[in-house]
């Protein structure tokens, strides 16, 4: 049987960058390579009745084992693609025992990852880790997931001591776009509750997100010559720089941590007739998201008093909602990760997710889904790294959590 690190290196070979801009189902047919890929291997381990859809939703489940029925099917998932800001993996290496210093991972190109920089390494020391060639992503997030339910799941198939319930498992594209639950089917997964193994460093639990929403702003101008333009011109560039500056400063996310929201100017174009401001709205607290919400129409309603009215029109759509008043009723999902990661001698570390995950919106399509870490660090860039050790515990993590509650059904 291989460890969940020797996966791991299979499946980052594969190029599952989704794209944002492509309007196909899933975002890019490579993702789907991947995917018959684990159809494949789950069939040889055992997992009959693995499949992909036609949209790249592959999933799977083992049956309970004997005497362990009515145990609670419990699900876990992980995502098939990866950012495509970018190149795809290439030449990841391991380093046995890091030192816990500083690592050249181009020469060529003198590029050197730095605890100093990405502090996360630090508690990597001892370990054996894979990094990438400076120059590419790992893939880690989330294929490091995959490859941990995978061999969780392999032990329980060829170990017919370990007690469990019925185990579901199932792989996502275009999680990294927004879009990995927007065709997932709950009622053929048919899970009682479920965990994304998509988080990052060792011990970390998550249950709680961010409250999100997108707000497209349209500042709208009025082209004069320069020479010719006193009271007569209204530029969209400089009237869209007053619209964000009656944001609350200390609320960019350059300086929000922790539980604190904020207002992202993600990105803005435009000339003198017309500019386009697009903004993420983002806050744990409910009261809050709304506050933030009714900010931008605020102040487009100040910007509209000053120049006239059209001048500014914001069109606002929520994206996602903070999992945490779902999961709290049912805490035992939490406190069956905290329990097995304490008997596991794996000290927990609760946090806020400062972003979404696709186990958010499950969450409220009626399956329960908070995350738990994967054992990587500084995901999305070149700097890229996972932990062989932690991968091992993740694994053991995964058995620990069904054990656990096939004991208590028994």
């Amino acid at each position: 049987m291989t460890r969940a690190y020797e996966k791991l290196l299979e499946y980052v070979k594969f190029d599952t960058a989704s794209d944002a801009n492509s309007p196909t189902v899933p975002s890019t047919m490579k993702q789907k390579d991947l995917g018959a890929y684990l159809v494949k291997q789950m069939k040889e381990l055992g997992i009959q009745d693995a499949e992909m859809d036609d949209k790249g939703y592959v999933y799977g489940s083992i049956p309970a084992a004997p005497g362990y029925e009515k145990a609670p099917k419990i699900g876990f998932l992980a995502h098939l693609d990866t950012v495509d800001d970018v190149p795809a993996c290439q030449d990841p290496r391991i380093i046995k025992n890091y030192d816990g210093g500083d690592v050249v991972l181009n020469q060529q190109h003198n590029v050197v990852m730095s605890p100093e920089e990405f502090p996360g390494l630090k508690k990597m020391a001892g370990d054996d880790i894979i990094v990438t060639n400076g120059m590419s992503l790992l893939g880690a997030d989330d294929k490091a997931g995959i490859a941990e339910i995978l061999t969780a799941v392999e032990r329980m198939l060829n170990d017919p001591s370990i007690p469990h319930g019925v185990v579901k498992m199932a792989f996502t594209p275009d999680e990294e776009i927004g879009r990995g639950p927007a065709h997932f089917d709950v009622k053929r997964f048919d899970a009682d509750f479920a965990y994304t193994v998509d988080g990052a460093l060792l011990g970390g639990v998550e249950y709680e997100n961010f409250n999100a929403a997108g707000s497209e702003v349209t500042v709208n101008g009025q082209s004069v010559h320069p020479g010719s333009a006193k009271n007569q011109m209204k530029n969209a560039n400089t009237i869209a720089m007053e619209f964000h500056s009656l944001l609350p400063l200390e609320q960019k996310p350059e300086y929000t941590e922790g539980y604190e929201g904020f207002y992202f100017l993600r990105s803005m174009e435009g000339s003198v007739e017309k500019v386009n401001l697009h903004y993420m709205l983002r806050d744990h607290d409910k009261e809050k998201f709304a506050q933030k919400k009714a900010m931008m129409d605020k102040a487009a309603a100040f910007i509209n008093e000053k120049y006239g009215a059209g001048t500014v029109q914001v069109e606002t759509t929520d994206m996602y909602r903070n999992m945490r008043e779902k999961i709290e009723p049912e805490f035992h999902l939490v406190q069956a990760v905290l329990d097995a990661m304490e008997e596991l001698g794996v000290q927990p570390v609760v946090t806020p997710i400062r972003g979404g995950t696709d186990g958010a919106e499950l969450t409220y399509k009626g399956l329960l889904c908070p995350n738990f870490c994967t054992g990587g660090t500084n995901f999305h860039g070149r700097f890229e790294t996972v932990s062989i050790q932690a991968m091992d515990k993740i694994t053991d993590l995964i058995e620990k959590i069904v054990v656990n509650y096939a004991k208590k059904a028994k």
